[in-house]
């Protein structure tokens, strides 16, 4: 290691000493447990205060102006202000406004006149996804009775269907393993 190196080694860790002494002061005036206590009473040019990755950033790559930035925010202040955070979107904003959220009368009523109209499509749309096994079972039991039910029918042929087809997904997914 050259001479030069050793003094920017040198210079480097006593900035790194000195800002941690203003941490520390800054943390005992604010009243708190840890650095990232500090993040709420420093100001961001983007609103809101500073976030605890941008304090450990500025912590070793611009410990200068972080050391500024809590002088002027914090020790300097007459009495330290805790900055309002940025104003970020609701929770489920970008939920699709599209879906209707309907209640399961609503969805029965639907079906109902669905099955007045005799529309098919929307009767398989509405209906309700049964088991494989529901479906052998109600489809016996229809024969059994001397009654021919096209839903039933078409409702086993879907449940076997997506079983295949979750088979299928699963082998595939095996394979690539």
């Amino acid at each position: 290691m050259s001479f030069t190196e050793e003094e920017t080694v040198k210079t480097n860790t006593k900035k790194l000493e000195e800002l941690e002494s203003t941490i520390a002061k800054a943390i005992k005036r604010v009243r708190g447990k840890k650095e990232n206590d500090l993040c709420k009473y420093i100001p961001m040019n983007s609103g809101g205060y500073m976030h605890h990755f941008t304090l450990r950033k500025m912590k070793y790559k611009k410990p200068a102006e972080l050391s500024s930035l809590i002088d002027e925010f914090i020790i300097r202040a007459d009495r330290p202000l805790v900055v309002p955070p940025k104003q970020r979107a609701a929770r489920g904003s970008r939920k699709k406004k599209d879906n209707l959220a309907f209640s399961k009368l609503q969805l029965e009523r639907l079906l109902n006149m669905a099955r007045l109209s005799g529309d098919k499509e929307m009767i398989s749309l509405l209906s309700p996804r049964k088991s494989l096994a529901h479906c052998k079972r109600e489809l016996i039991q229809s024969i059994r009775h001397g009654i021919v039910d096209h839903e039933l029918w078409n409702g086993f042929v879907e449940a076997v269907n997506a079983q295949q087809a979750l088979i299928a997904a699963g082998a595939e997914a095996m394979i690539e393993r």
